[in-house]
């Protein structure tokens, strides 16, 4: 525990290293959603190839994560903070670099081996991250810490989107950049230490940590896990769904002209940055994390229907809606703080780094609501704004009936 008399600094190493890591984890996220195309076609890929082995990489990433979040959510809470911190950073930075290196025959096979690997690694920085710096920070700044972590980790989407444009047709050099970005990343690790939290427990052998099984074997647990996972619908939805289709959503409603996915996706995150910081700030203000998830719940909301009522809008209007809209999803920092304040330390790695994983892991489950609808005979633009006005919906229930966690002693262990 923090000493009363040796105040701790906000910006400390935790908080530094965590905000760069997550920079790099979001740029490389996003980095082969904007180069899927330019990278697939110098593999000699066309046409409807390109689409299909797209999106066989796209979720190869994703099994990756999902499989990623539980190991190192676990080994977060046996091992400890740092030595995730420093697994899935190193993990993802060789996948980034290997990935440019792809080529030859079996250029898309290695492609996905290493898109599975690179998934397995960024699944871990970000819980690993938050839980060390809510736990080494005073309770009073736990939400700045946090909040500053998903400040600066957001804006990587920003600065791929950017690199991309600057480098052109040359992929190859984006991976590496994020790979060098990464190892580099790995120097300022050992000035960093382990959370005091964890210290206190991780010899202590009448303690359970990491029991991944638990989260499933104890009612209100379980109820308590998928409430973290559940909160984050909302921006899943629209970077999911709202961005990642704005072309067609445009067309749809008559935008007068051509809506280009990925810079709606850079407008997104760049305004997500914003709404990160305005989140935790507000909460710090309010004493409260609820309070802001329902304000930003419904910012969503007012968001989603100006989106739908975008008929004849000009290219910049509508660019306009999509960084709004961008601005009322930013409550991911207070997601993640919520998942690592909800839980003991036995626990708290491992919750903290599932339960995005998790969240992200909704998308696909989000898209079939979407094309369900479609199916039982609704447009595209109705089937579009029910599916939102669901994930809004369930997520503010969800938070509801949530513990308020602002200001809670993280200082205890679950009973498992």
């Amino acid at each position: 525990m923090n000493s009363a008399n040796k105040p701790v600094r906000l910006l400390n190493a935790a908080v530094i290293v965590a905000s760069l890591g997550y920079f790099v984890d979001i740029y490389d996220l996003l980095l082969f959603g904007i180069i899927r195309i330019k990278s697939l076609q110098s593999l000699n890929l066309t046409g409807e190839e390109i689409d299909r082995v797209g999106m066989w990489l796209i979720n190869i990433q994703m099994v990756g994560m999902l499989i990623g979040g539980i190991i190192w959510g676990v080994l977060g809470d046996k091992k400890g903070r740092l030595s995730v911190l420093f697994g899935s950073i190193l993990l993802y930075s060789v996948a980034n670099v290997a990935n440019g290196m792809v080529g030859g025959e079996h250029a898309i096979a290695w492609y996905m081996v290493w898109r599975f690997l690179a998934g397995l690694g960024l699944a871990g920085e970000l819980g690993a991250g938050i839980t060390l710096v809510s736990e080494v920070l005073p309770k009073e700044k736990r939400g700045l810490g946090t909040m500053i972590v998903a400040s600066v980790g957001i804006s990587g989407a920003v600065v791929a989107y950017f690199v991309s444009e600057y480098f052109g047709d040359n992929w190859r050099v984006c991976y590496y950049i994020g790979g060098g970005l990464g190892l580099a990343l790995l120097v300022l690790r050992i000035s960093v230490v382990e959370s005091g939290m964890f210290n206190n427990i991780k010899d202590a052998s009448n303690v359970s940590r990491g029991n991944y099984l638990s989260f499933f074997t104890n009612k209100e647990r379980f109820f308590r896990y998928l409430k973290c996972i559940m909160i984050g619908l909302p921006t899943w939805y629209v970077v999911g769904i709202l961005m990642t289709f704005s072309n067609a959503f445009a067309k749809e409603m008559g935008v007068q002209g051509p809506i280009d996915p990925g810079k709606a996706i850079m407008i997104c995150y760049a305004a997500l940055t914003a709404g990160d910081f305005a989140s935790g700030y507000l909460s710090q203000l309010m004493r409260s994390r609820k309070k802001v998830l329902y304000i930003f719940y419904a910012l969503v909301l007012v968001s989603v229907i100006w989106y739908f009522n975008a008929y004849g809008y000009t290219v910049n209007g509508f660019y306009t809606i999509c960084g709004v809209m961008g601005f009322s999803v930013g409550f991911w920092a207070i997601f993640v703080t919520v998942a690592a304040e909800q839980f003991g330390t036995n626990l708290r790695a491992t919750a903290a780094t599932t339960a995005p994983n998790y969240a992200r892991g909704l998308l696909p489950v989000i898209s079939i609501l979407f094309g369900g609808l479609q199916s039982a005979g609704m447009s595209y633009l109705q089937s579009g704004l029910i599916t939102g006005l669901i994930c809004i919906l369930l997520a503010f229930v969800f938070a509801f009936t949530m513990e308020e966690t602002f200001g809670k002693d993280l200082d205890y262990v679950e009973e498992v």
